[in-house]
């Protein structure tokens, strides 16, 4: 689990394994913290892409995003870019702490 700013990102691995061991992606954004509609597309968008980005190399498990505050007013390309920002911060974080990229003591 790794938690910033805006978002937690939550890591489990899948309760029944699944056929094809791959990275998922599910979103919580709650209309209390990004009141807006175009607010909570662009965000869920933005997610969306840092996964795809990060998908092949992050290790196979649940991975669950959750904005737990509140989104203070701003243009949406601020947004997308503090959106992005934070969100690659906790995948790489996530794919830090592969089992591959640890280092042997």
């Amino acid at each position: 689990m790794s938690r910033g700013a805006l978002f937690t990102l939550n890591h489990a691995q899948p309760s029944p394994p699944l056929p094809e061991p791959t990275a998922r992606l599910g979103m919580i954004v709650a209309k209390r913290f990004a009141v807006r509609a175009t607010t909570r597309n662009t965000i869920k968008r933005v997610i969306r892409e840092s996964f795809r980005h990060h998908r092949l190399n992050l290790p196979a498990a649940d991975y669950l995003v959750r904005l737990h505050g509140k989104i203070e007013p701003c243009s949406l390309t601020v947004l997308r870019q503090r959106v992005r920002q934070e969100v690659d911060s906790h995948f790489a974080r996530a794919l830090a702490g592969r089992p591959d990229n640890k280092e042997q003591r």
